[in-house]
Formats: C-alpha cells, structure tokens, sequence
C-alpha cells in the first residue's frame, strides 16, 4: 500500500492530498528514510511524521485499504 493512502487510510493525516503534500515537503520518513507519496509500506515498516514541533513514530502491524474507524487503530502502534 502507497504510504499516503495509510496516512489516509489509518487517519492519521485527514485527506490524502494533506499526505502528499507531507511527503513531498520532506515530512513523512520510512525506516529512517525520506519517503515519497508513492513509497510502498509494508508490515513492520517504522513511520515517522513530523508535525511541526510534534513527531509521530508509529510501526505499520496491518495493512488494510478499507479500514473503518473503528480498525483505523488497529493498523499501527505508536512507538
């Protein structure tokens, strides 16, 4: 799965579009790395979004493209 349609997808960014411009402008790093929007996760996978001051790190467990709301948090843990 494309890393920001799980942004998305996990509802841990609101729109898609908000997680491409992340990714773009250097936000978003997979397993230390910068990653692009179209950069493919997989289970296992260590995120980490910068928010400005705040950083989110979280570990990809499940990889789901119709998650509800209900499952959205059950496809990381915050690290």
């Amino acid at each position: 799965m494309r890393i920001d349609k799980f942004l998305k997808v996990s509802r841990i960014l609101k729109r898609r579009s908000v997680a491409n411009m992340a990714c773009d402008n250097d936000r978003v790093m997979v397993n230390g790395k910068v990653a692009k929007p179209s950069h493919s996760l997989k289970v296992g996978d260590v995120v980490e979004v910068d928010f400005g001051q705040n950083k989110l790190k979280f570990r990809v467990l499940s990889l789901n493209d119709k998650a509800t709301k209900e499952q959205a948090g059950l496809l990381y843990e915050i690290l």
